[in-house]
């Protein structure tokens, strides 16, 4: 049969006490040296008997090194508790100041709407008042200030568009006086091309013969070259002779 489990309790006999702390103790360094070698670990070991005698085990002699190093990493180890345990404390107060502040955000917009004022002060209902006039007159103020940007806005508009209106009404004013000025210059132009009289030859001048060529004298110069024809008519022979010279 198997050896069953010891129960772990203290010994109370000195002598058992001592015969079980000697082989417990180099089975424990047996254990130490074993798992030093097969998984290549530093192991320090110490141990401290009832009556104060100290047992030690390190790997390789190092037993400065391995306490060297083990206080480096327990100092690591409790300021990273230490800052996590502070910013966990931060981020609890800094939420309930969050909190709160949002209560009392929402209290005060329940007041502003009007509920929830049965518990409020005559001061505090003041209070309130006062708050809702100074607002009531920074949205008027804002209101009138977009009002006259736009109405300054609308009359440059308007007054961009007289502009315009006044300069196409000017074009349509030259354009009609150059029409009413057109038939003038071509009735000018039409006197200013048309045939003027043929001026006689000298010899017909001063024999006042008759022009062989057509003219457009009036009436009056007719009646009047006839009337010269008429007391002038030299005769044929004369005519003929002077007409041969």
């Amino acid at each position: 049969m198997g050896r069953g489990r010891v129960q772990l309790k203290r010994i109370e006999n000195k002598i058992n006490m001592q015969v079980t702390f000697s082989k417990r103790r180099s089975g424990l360094l047996k254990k130490a040296h074993e798992i030093s070698v097969l998984c290549d670990a530093e192991v320090a070991l110490i141990v401290f008997s009832t009556k104060g005698k100290l047992f030690e085990y390190s790997t390789d002699s190092c037993m400065e090194k391995i306490l060297e190093r083990y206080e480096r990493y327990s100092y690591a180890e409790r300021r990273l508790v230490a800052n996590d345990s502070q910013s966990n404390g931060n981020w609890t107060l800094e939420y309930a100041k969050l909190k709160a502040r949002i209560e009392v955000l929402q209290k005060n917009h329940r007041h502003f709407m009007g509920e929830d004022l049965e518990s409020l002060s005559l001061k505090e209902l003041q209070n309130i008042e006062q708050q809702l006039d100074s607002a009531l007159k920074h949205v008027r103020a804002r209101k009138n200030q977009l009002m006259h940007e736009s109405i300054s806005d609308l009359q440059k508009k308007d007054k961009a568009l007289q502009d315009q209106n006044n300069m196409l009404a000017k074009k349509i004013r030259e354009k009609e006086k150059a029409q009413a000025q057109n038939p003038q210059m071509e009735q000018q132009h039409s006197h200013a091309i048309e045939p003027s009289p043929l001026l006689l030859p000298q010899p017909f001048q001063s024999l006042n013969m008759p022009c062989p060529y057509p003219t457009h004298a009036t009436g009056h110069e007719e009646s009047a070259a006839n009337h010269d024809r008429s007391g002038t008519l030299l005769p044929p022979w004369m005519l003929g002779h002077h007409l041969g010279n």
